[in-house]
Formats: C-alpha cells, sequence, structure tokens
C-alpha cells in the first residue's frame, strides 16, 4: 500500500500564545494537549488525535509525519530508504505523543519526515452516527483538516526522486526550466487522488514554503479572508486560484511568520494520471492564474 496521507506537521513559533489563538480561535483547531512549551492541534473533521504542532522556541518546521498502512509498509519503504541512501531510524510507540511504530528519515534536502502506522483515533466532530454535516459551534475559519505541504530544496529533483522511488509518491504537476533542457524547478506529488500531498520546489534546504488546510469550496475561502481580516492576520496573496494544482487559495503568515494557505479544489488523480508540465515561462500563470504575476516573495520567503 502507498502512503496513505500528510498527518501532521510540526513548527516553531515565537509567541506560543499568540500562536495558540491563531491555530485555535482563527483557524478554528481544536487544542488536544498542551504540555510545557508544546501544543497538539486537531481541526474538526480529522479523526486521529491531533494534525498540528505548535513548538515554541524559534520559526519553522521540525517534521512531517505521513501515515502508512502497516507495520510490513514500514519495513518495505525502509529497505528502499536505505538503497537510496538517506538517513533513517526506527521509532517506537509512544515517543511521539498518542502516536505508532515509526521510521523517521532525513530527506537529501535536510527535512525530517515521520513515517508512522497509527495515532489514537478520538473521531470528527460530527462522529459516525448519524452525523450533521459540519459542527454548529465552529470557530473563525473552521478548517476541515490538514491538506498538504510544500518545501524548498537545493535539487527538487533529487527530492522528487527520494519519494517516487522510496514512497511511491508520483509527480502530478512539475515546473521545468526548458523543454529541451529540462531543469526541474519544482514538483507537486501526491500519494492518493489529490493534486498534491507533498511539493518542492527550488530553495534553501530544510525550509519551509506552507502547510495548508483543506476547505469545502471557494465560498469558504472567501469566508477564511473575511475571518482574517477580523483577526488582522498577515495575508500573503488572494484570494485567487492557481493554474498548478487548479485550486483556489488564500496565503497568509501565523503571528511568527509560518506561512498558511486554505485550499480547495483541485482533480483527481491516481496511478495512471498524467504528469502535467508546466515552463518556467508561465510560471506566474501557473502558480497565480488570475492575475499572472508572480510576486518574488512568494518563492523566497521561507521559515
Amino acid at each position: 500500500m502507498p502512503v496513505m496521507r500528510l498527518g501532521y506537521v510540526h513548527v516553531r513559533v515565537t509567541d506560543l500564545d499568540a500562536a495558540i489563538n491563531h491555530y485555535s480561535n482563527t483557524l478554528g483547531m481544536k487544542i488536544m494537549h498542551q504540555e510545557g512549551g508544546t501544543v497538539y492541534l486537531k481541526s474538526w473533521d480529522e479523526h486521529d488525535h491531533h494534525s498540528v504542532i505548535i513548538e515554541e522556541g524559534g520559526v519553522g518546521l521540525v517534521k512531517l509525519g505521513y501515515k502508512v498502512t502497516s507495520s510490513d509498509d514500514l519495513a518495505v519503504f525502509e529497505k528502499r530508504i536505505q538503497q537510496f541512501g538517506a538517513t533513517s531510524e526506527r521509532m517506537s510507540a509512544g515517543e511521539n505523543l498518542k502516536t505508532g511504530d515509526g521510521l523517521r528519515v532525513v530527506l537529501p534536502s535536510d527535512h525530517v519526515i515521520e513515517l508512522y502506522t497509527d495515532m489514537e483515533y478520538v473521531g470528527t466532530e460530527t462522529g459516525t452516527l448519524n452525523p450533521d454535516p459540519w459542527p454548529r459551534d465552529q470557530r473563525g475559519a473552521a478548517v476541515h483538516r490538514l491538506d498538504h505541504a510544500l518545501v524548498a530544496a537545493e535539487d527538487p529533483a533529487l527530492v522528487e526522486r527520494f519519494f517516487y522511488d522510496c514512497l511511491d509518491f508520483r509527480p502530478a504537476e512539475r515546473l521545468i526550466t526548458d523543454p529541451a533542457q529540462p531543469e526541474l524547478i519544482g514538483t507537486w506529488m501526491f500519494c492518493g487522488q489529490t493534486p498534491h500531498d507533498i511539493a518542492v520546489i527550488k530553495g534553501p534546504n530544510g525550509k519551509l514554503h506552507h502547510f495548508a488546510y483543506w476547505l469545502e469550496d471557494w465560498n469558504e475561502v472567501l469566508k477564511a479572508g473575511d475571518v482574517f481580516a477580523m483577526d488582522d492576520v498577515s495575508v500573503d496573496v488572494g484570494p485567487t486560484r492557481h493554474g498548478i494544482t487548479r485550486g483556489k487559495t488564500i496565503y497568509f503568515f501565523d503571528p511568527s511568520g509560518n506561512r498558511n494557505e486554505v485550499f480547495t479544489g483541485g482533480y483527481q488523480t491516481g496511478p495512471d494520471f498524467a504528469t502535467i508540465t508546466w515552463t518556467a515561462d508561465q510560471t506566474g500563470k501557473g502558480i497565480f492564474y488570475i492575475g499572472r504575476t508572480l510576486n518574488e516573495a512568494f518563492t523566497t520567503v521561507f521559515t
């Protein structure tokens, strides 16, 4: 079985109280556990214990967690990762809060990802018996679930090859310099049926561009924009839509400067999906389809 999905994002923040207010009240996540300077949160339509971890003490990405089906899958992935030449180590159940056995991996881009089999099941806010479509006590933007992350790498092609060879991810879309001499600038890769579960663009190793939450439709994206205005959230770009992934989006920053996104739309992928290619001269249209102009800071500001 392939990797199931992005299960959690762990980031550092400079001001824990401000971050709690942002992720809990503005985005509408539920605080599941707090221990010292670390807080675990989940969205209302997620059934595992948590999906976002914020830790006081700086800014930027600590690690990404991807859920896999079984210990047998972990063993297969571990062997492939060793053959690829990447660094990995086993982690035991309980080493991460409420999380089962896993495999910690250092990517060629210096990012840390964790592959894990289980996390404590707590259920969604609407339950599984005759559920309502949404909870009555929603707060803020009421994000449904964690969706994807985008990271930077000095060699995006090498990271793309790692996810392809080791974890069975496939590229939905690729941004290249020139079809005649195609150097990879960015890749949007999937493990399920969404446009992307991980994306990688050219930039400094170890850095985070953004992580994204799923919303139901364009109206929810616009409502999120209203909430961001009410709460004086720093908005980077949007509301707008992408050419790449066809998603509708707003990019914004948490109080520490970590970039977030609310995202909806896109298309269905799968093992037979034909990769879409964009060329560098169409980058503006690919990233921001309507305006067709790429703000330089959008591809140079990382945490």
